[in-house]
């Protein structure tokens, strides 16, 4: 089988030729492998994130997935009204504003873009961030030479999904991203308890943007669709979860089975409860990454013989205990205990939580692939 093959017949849950192997590696490694500062990709789109996620699956060769969303082109909107206020060797910082006549309103928030993390948003009074309240100098963001300028500056969605499966072809799979409503800032959640009406018809009117998106994307012909979002049970409550955002995965999830493109949960943190009424109520395809303790509450094991027979499952090596500080040893054993406890019968993608740090050693990340590889077959 090719990686496509591989990734989509685990999806569908059903068994592949061996275990697909995708590591969660979408920022920090493939931004450390172009031997750029962070900002090169993040800001001046040069490569995109999206391409330097594809040449990390080529570089260490394992089945490529690739989450398409508007972030994973650009981190902020930049246009007319967003300049550089810093450059420095350490940080570029941008910041928005508005122009009414000759007065010139500054954004509260700034962006940093450091030379090797991912960049963060911060409010102007952040401590240590040592700005001026109106800049004395700024300047242009110039992204002439940048290869994806016309995605860049207006996100055509349908033509950077052909553009990433021309790509990445059959080494991987490449979906699209439909989000749902939630509540994951503290002002919406007490916003929520305050006037809970409001949030739900806010909550609504973004189900049917939602689904109607959705049904957009199927006529693209992704090779499969995600839901859900990071830390969506962790930042707010089951609670809240059904009552703002599972009917809307009811709905896509029921559109990508009449068209038979596979449909994914993304859901950093704790997700249990959220495996159980997907397996129960919903018409999902695959759910990720399923974190183990402490970073979330999900045992491999148990959800396999709980809900695998309706979910195919990928996770779940603890991305900091495992990848990032364990030895190869540590690696090996890991992903031949997921394998056992969730490889029976297919159904199953060997990947990690969410997100493998900067510095997570490569022959961590290799070991991970060669255990799928051979440990992993059927």
């Amino acid at each position: 089988m090719t990686s496509k093959m591989r990734m989509l017949t685990a999806m569908r849950n059903r068994q592949p030729d061996m275990v697909p192997v995708a590591p969660d590696m979408s920022n920090m490694i493939p931004c450390k492998l172009t031997g750029k500062p962070f900002w090169d990709v993040y800001l001046y789109q040069d490569p995109s994130l999206w391409k330097a996620y594809i040449e990390a699956v080529k570089y260490f060769g394992f089945d490529g997935w690739v989450p398409m969303g508007a972030w994973y082109v650009r981190t902020e909107w930049v246009g007319e009204h967003t300049v550089i206020v810093e450059k420095s060797k350490e940080r570029i910082v941008t910041r928005q504003f508005e122009k009414t006549g000759k007065k010139t309103k500054w954004s509260d928030f700034v962006t940093v873009y450091p030379e090797d993390n991912p960049p963060t948003r911060l409010r102007m009074d952040t401590p240590g961030l040592n700005l001026e309240p109106e800049p004395k100098k700024t300047w242009p963001i110039e992204i002439e030479n940048g290869p994806d300028k016309e995605l860049f500056e207006e996100i055509d969605m349908k033509s950077l999904l052909k553009k990433a499966q021309a790509l990445l072809s059959n080494t991987g799979v490449v979906g699209l991203t439909v989000g749902v409503p939630c509540l994951t800032y503290p002002d919406d959640i007490y916003l929520y308890y305050d006037n809970p009406e409001k949030v739900r018809e806010k909550c609504r009117q973004q189900e049917e943007s939602i689904v109607a998106y959705t049904k957009k994307v199927i006529d693209w012909k992704p090779d499969f669709v995600m839901t859900g979002t990071s830390g969506w049970l962790t930042l707010s409550s089951l609670k809240m979860v059904i009552d703002l955002g599972f009917n809307t995965v009811k709905r896509v999830t029921r559109l990508c089975k009449e068209a038979g493109i596979p449909s994914q949960i993304h859901c950093c943190g704790r997700e249990r409860d959220l495996v159980k009424i997907c397996a129960e109520e919903t018409d999902l395809n695959n759910i990720n990454p399923l974190e183990e303790p402490p970073m979330g509450d999900c045992n491999l094991k148990d959800i396999k013989k709980n809900f695998g027979s309706k979910l195919s499952l990928m996770g779940n090596l603890h991305t900091t205990k495992i990848m990032l500080e364990g030895s190869v040893r540590d690696v090996e054993l890991a992903s031949k205990r997921a394998i056992d406890d969730a490889a029976e019968g297919g159904g199953f993608i060997l990947s990690t939580g969410d997100q493998c740090g900067r510095d997570t050693p490569f022959e961590n990340i290799r070991t991970m692939i060669e255990v799928a590889r051979t440990y992993g077959k059927y």
